[in-house]
């Protein structure tokens, strides 16, 4: 199986401004998520970006990088545009991985591009929940499968819900319930990421403001790699960027 990896990096950001250029251990964080993807077995890697800064620190670490327009909505249709200038056949599996999750793990990235077939034209992944703070909390996506391990539904809301055990109890999760929290990973076969942003808006994907939903919506099938190890945590804030600058300081000193 041959896939290529595409990672969409934005320069704004509301909670840290220009992440994908911060520092970690010597090299651009765009650049250590390009790393680990690297691992993966990926064929090609190559970043999708708005901003001329970004393609430059790319250029300087050798890793390919392609500008796009700065008005997408969302990562999906960044590398969307840049998948559609590299003429790629119509069943060429291309993995979205976030430019903000330098410790994300190689094995992940290939074993969700490995979902993607004929039948199934996109993938991501989850892992399941053992705190009951993080199945309760809105800003945690959950995601239950069908017995192929297809996606029937994502929401931010406690899914599926236990009605005895949360009947009795919201404090801790009832025994053998385990919801799965949804990774944010995906793979696409590229006539379905091509086709993915002229389809119209779901009004569940209005609602949850999750764009997953929208797939499902239109009748698409959604399928999900299931691993039992929660992925380190991508960088969103000032505290998460000093957690994994403290990462590399420590397997570097090794």
């Amino acid at each position: 199986m041959s896939f290529i990896v595409i990672i969409p990096a934005r320069l704004a950001s509301t909670r840290l401004p220009g992440k994908p250029l911060a520092d970690i251990g010597g090299k651009p964080m765009i650049v250590r998520v390009a790393e680990q993807a690297m691992q993966s077995g990926a064929s090609s890697i190559v970043v999708a970006t708005d901003h001329a800064d970004i393609v430059a620190a790319c250029a300087q670490h050798k890793i390919a990088a392609k500008m796009t327009r700065e008005d997408h909505p969302s990562g999906t249709d960044r590398i969307a545009e840049v998948a559609a200038t590299m003429n790629l056949p119509a069943d060429a599996i291309i993995v979205n991985v976030q430019g903000d999750e330098p410790l994300i793990d190689p094995s992940l990235i290939a074993a969700t591009a490995k979902l993607i077939s004929a039948n199934v034209p996109m993938a991501t992944a989850a892992h399941p929940l053992d705190k009951a703070a993080e199945v309760f909390d809105p800003n945690v996506v959950k995601v239950v499968l069908d017995n192929k391990y297809r996606a029937l539904y994502f929401s931010r809301a406690a899914i599926p819900w236990h009605r005895d055990g949360f009947a009795q109890s919201r404090e801790m999760l009832p025994a053998g319930y385990a919801p799965l929290r949804h990774i944010g990973l995906y793979a696409y076969r590229n006539d379905f990421l091509q086709t993915y942003p002229m389809l119209e808006k779901s009004p569940l994907e209005q609602i949850e403001a999750l764009e997953q939903l929208r797939v499902l919506w239109h009748g698409y099938s959604i399928a999900v790699h299931v691993t039992q190890d929660a992925p380190s945590g991508g960088v969103d804030t000032p505290q998460d960027l000093e957690r994994v600058r403290r990462h590399f300081k420590m397997t570097s000193a090794t």
